[in-house]
């Protein structure tokens, strides 16, 4: 069970292992908009990347600028797996409707490392164990340039830090944190679900960049950008629990520290 929750073995439908069609006959009908973006990445890897955009249904009626939600996938996941396994269309729909949550711009990018087009093609499932040990920080590093600037360039979004949040699972959540930290002038809400803080990652530029002195980075972040929203999430017997709570327990004296 073990070697199959981390991508070794596999007994799943190998077409759940592909990111396959933002919306899936058979499964939820969203009630809002769903719009697929092919972007351009400035960093090593593929050429382009794909993303999924959830909008509310009156988006190009209503005339209105939106905050920014960017949701990423964790470890064996990919641009839809929030919507293959989180249900973020039925929980968005709910939510908007009984006014419960501000409606928003939902994007969700594809954060795998991969070498190149081929490696990338069809939006290759990546093991656990891979994913784990390609943590080098080259996606995060194009990533306010080409996902937020591209977001921002397509659709009327309020750019600005108070209405832009990244949050993610699992290594989406390692890398929300550190987006957060990096960009604190960017992304002023971060969430980040039983993150996977024992990443590892290869010894180049790009890890050095973004996957090191994060508890120097949170102190910057929160002396001169303090989040309007900092959220850590892990269960109670999740693996990543200690961890988390230790980043709690820190997080917690940075804020405590900033008060009279």
């Amino acid at each position: 069970m073990a070697l199959n929750a981390c991508g070794v073995i596999r007994f799943a439908d190998k077409e759940r292992l592909f990111a396959g069609p933002a919306i899936r006959p058979g499964e939820y009908c969203p009630q809002n908009l769903v719009e697929e973006h092919h972007y351009p990445s400035s960093v090593k890897g593929p050429t382009e990347r794909r993303m999924i955009v959830y909008l509310p249904a009156n988006y190009y009626e209503s005339g209105k600028r939106y905050p920014v939600f960017y949701l990423l996938h964790g470890a064996r996941g990919y641009e839809t797996a929030w919507i293959r396994f989180g249900e973020v269309y039925h929980t968005a729909d709910s939510l908007w409707k009984e006014g419960l949550a501000q409606e928003c711009i939902i994007v969700m990018p594809n954060v795998n490392q991969y070498n190149d087009d081929e490696d990338y093609a069809n939006a290759r499932f990546k093991d656990a164990f891979e994913s784990i040990f390609e943590i080098d920080g080259a996606v995060e590093t194009g990533f306010t340039r080409d996902v937020v600037a591209y977001v921002d360039s397509v659709y009327r979004t309020i750019p600005d830090r108070a209405h832009r949040a990244v949050a993610g699972l699992s290594i989406g959540g390692y890398q929300s944190l550190y987006l957060g930290a990096n960009h604190p002038d960017v992304f002023g809400y971060i969430g980040s679900m039983s993150p996977y803080m024992w990443g590892l990652g290869k010894p180049v530029p790009y890890r050095w960049r973004f996957y090191n002195g994060l508890y120097k980075k949170l102190r910057r972040q929160y002396r001169e950008y303090p989040p309007y929203g900092f959220y850590l999430y892990a269960a109670k017997n999740d693996m990543m629990r200690p961890a988390t709570q230790k980043l709690h327990n820190r997080a917690q004296l940075h804020r405590v520290s900033r008060l009279p």
